[in-house]
């Protein structure tokens, strides 16, 4: 306080960022809309920076408010950035980094170290798959020898060599045969059978790489965003970073703004799981505000309000649990402008309130409420979701609360509901195994844990 009692404006220098831009924005006269209109974001997503629930550290937006405020680059920890350096014009940075394209070029080599009985044994159990998702007549002599609980480290094999180029003699499908082979792979993936996932989202890989050759980018880049959503439900995030990169690389070079933001919000899960919290916020929230995807029809509202979604669980897992159900309300209202679900072709879940209210179930889980978690589950009607995957989720994420909560037997019939719906997705899944291995060693056990357990792969 001054000598006459008055309270001192803070200096700019102890400051955050957004603390500054709320000051300067008052100072200027303007409101949280006008000051996003000049910066390119919507009023909530100005007062998300200036509050602190959004972290104010990308370059690029802190560039954004500093020229629409006026306010010196240096006063936000930016240098002065000129219009020209070394003859070139500057251009704006990405949001997330980008990775060098793949130069990796053909080849029928195992990887060094690889061993290539064990990867026969690993994808012996594909073989019947195989044959029927190419139309082949499949001869068994009773049981179809499908080992679900392999299925995860078999895709994931075969995803890693069809990602580094280990091909063989694979002939190249003409437009028409790959777009329909993608379409059975969305719907393998909507329907949990991973069995023909495996065969399926490789080949499309290789397929996708031979089309891009000729400028045809949008199928390699649907089949990575496609292959980036099975890594991260299996996590391989190390692989997931990769295929994610690709995607997005791949998207940009299709200049189709919905694969854009499919990429950037598969980048903010990534980032996610990696702890990396403020990182994923940036990514998803940045572009939930794209213009390209600000001024598209429904289905571009439909993937900001997944962005959105997005954030709200990093927000949860973060531990800022006023920010989550903010931006869930957020979700929710993009939800309700638009009247119903909106399916997407690249995210078969779609967008609509009850995939914001699935959302919800993860997000208070993770906040440490499984109380609310379970009343929100309480809202959602299972068979209104709209896929197999989407009702497994469904199920975990009930069958997680009551892990939480100590009520084993409610998580284990949670986990039989999942496995009923979608078996192959429940004992494929690390997360699952982690939460029986869980069960297993923190109380008693039951025969329908054991059979469970054996099920799903996992030793008691």
């Amino acid at each position: 306080m001054d000598a006459g009692g008055r309270t001192r404006a803070a200096p700019a220098a102890q400051m955050s960022p957004g603390e500054l831009v709320r000051r300067t924005r008052k100072e200027r006269g303007l409101t949280l809309a006008q000051l996003g209109g000049l910066a390119g974001y919507s009023a909530a997503q100005v007062s998300r920076y200036e509050r602190g629930i959004s972290p104010l550290t990308d370059v690029t937006v802190l560039r954004a408010f500093a020229d629409a405020l006026g306010i010196a680059p240096q006063a936000l920890g930016l240098t002065p950035q000129p219009d020209v350096r070394h003859g070139s014009a500057i251009r704006p940075t990405t949001a997330y980094p980008r990775l060098p394209a793949s130069t990796v070029g053909d080849t029928a080599r195992w990887e060094d170290g690889e061993d290539p009985v064990r990867r026969r044994r690993l994808l012996a159990n594909l073989a019947v798959t195989a044959a029927a998702a190419a139309g082949a007549p499949v001869l068994t002599g009773g049981r179809p020898p499908v080992n679900e609980a392999a299925l995860g480290e078999a895709l994931v094999a075969r995803l890693r060599d069809a990602m580094l180029g280990l091909h063989h003699n694979i002939t190249i499908p003409s437009e028409t045969a790959v777009n329909a082979d993608l379409s059975r792979a969305l719907t393998d993936f909507h329907t949990c059978r991973y069995g023909s996932l495996a065969v399926r989202l490789p080949r499309l890989i290789h397929a996708g790489h031979a089309h891009s050759a000729s400028g045809d980018c949008a199928l390699l880049a649907r089949s990575y965003l496609l292959a980036t959503r099975m890594l991260i439900k299996l996590d391989e995030q190390q692989l997931g970073w990769m295929a994610a990169d690709r995607a997005r690389q791949s998207a940009e070079a299709a200049g189709d703004a919905l694969l854009v933001a499919e990429a950037a919000r598969l980048l903010a899960v990534l980032a996610r799981k990696a702890d990396w919290y403020e990182q994923a916020m940036s990514i998803a929230l940045t572009a939930a505000d794209h213009p390209g995807l600000r001024a598209g029809g429904p289905d571009h509202a439909a993937e900001r309000g997944l962005l959105i979604q997005s954030a709200a669980y990093t927000a949860a897992k973060a531990g800022d649990t006023a920010g989550m159900r903010e931006l869930t309300n957020e979700a929710a209202a993009i939800a309700k402008g638009l009247g119903g679900p909106t399916l997407l072709r690249d995210h078969g879940g779609g967008f609509s309130l009850t995939t914001v209210q699935l959302h919800l179930i993860s997000a208070e889980n993770s906040a440490g409420d499984p109380s609310a978690a379970l009343a929100a589950a309480r809202a959602v009607a299972p068979q209104s979701l709209p896929s197999v995957e989407r009702r497994a989720r469904y199920y975990t994420d009930i069958a997680a609360a009551y892990g939480r909560w100590g009520r084993r037997d409610d998580c284990v019939r949670a986990l039989l509901a999942a496995e009923h719906h979608a078996p192959e997705e429940t004992h494929a899944r690390p997360a699952v195994k982690s939460l029986i291995s869980g069960l297993l060693v923190s109380g008693r056990t039951t025969t329908e844990l054991r059979g469970l357990a054996a099920r799903v792969g996992v030793l008691p």
